[in-house]
């Protein structure tokens, strides 16, 4: 069993479940998401220096993993580095490719939570609400909104108020559900 993570340059910010497509792809071998960039190379150099790559690892140092971490030989390329460590060392490497892609401006990918994490140390979103459910909250919050005010003019002057600003809040809410979903 082994630990994966893989690095990419983030061009722009993507969700969780978005970075999950492009790490299936990255493990295709299809980079065309993840563009080039210097960074990447960087990283390789300084992440390969501390822990050589596996095929480059002497016969007497093969089983040191405090040496060579790696389980398998880094996917390397210009657009992105994925990396598969032994289980007993998961916690180390995650540390050290989380700060050393920090360092150098790289977003991580988790496949074991299915989690990005981008150098500003924030994580992508996990996807948020689909576009059906969006409409269906919008639709019940103005009817919620039609409901309460119906409740105020037929309530005593004493409460019209509160149903009123009810009636508000809900509009307000499924005005925003609406423009969000038709968004999507």
């Amino acid at each position: 069993m082994s630990f994966d993570l893989g690095v990419w340059y983030p061009q722009k910010r993507i969700s969780s479940r978005e970075a999950t497509e492009l790490y299936v792809r990255l493990c295709d071998g299809d980079s065309g998401d993840a563009m080039p960039h210097p960074a990447i190379d960087a990283f390789y150099a300084e992440l390969t220096t501390k822990h050589p790559e596996i095929d480059t690892v002497p016969e007497e140092k093969i089983d040191d993993h405090d040496y060579c971490p790696w389980s398998c030989k880094l996917d390397y390329s210009p657009s992105y580095v994925i990396m598969s460590c032994v289980w007993s060392k998961a916690t180390y490497v995650h540390r050290l490719v989380k700060g050393l892609a920090r360092k150098h401006g790289l977003a991580v990918y988790d496949p074991q939570s299915e989690e990005v994490i981008y150098p500003d140390g924030s994580a992508g979103a996990k996807g948020g609400a689909s576009r059906f459910s969006l409409w269906i909250l919008g639709v019940f919050a103005l009817l919620s909104a039609g409901i309460f005010a119906y409740a105020g003019r037929a309530s005593s002057s004493g409460t019209t108020a509160i149903f009123y600003a009810f009636a508000g809040l809900c509009v307000l809410m499924g005005v925003a559900c609406l423009r969000q979903g038709w968004k999507r």
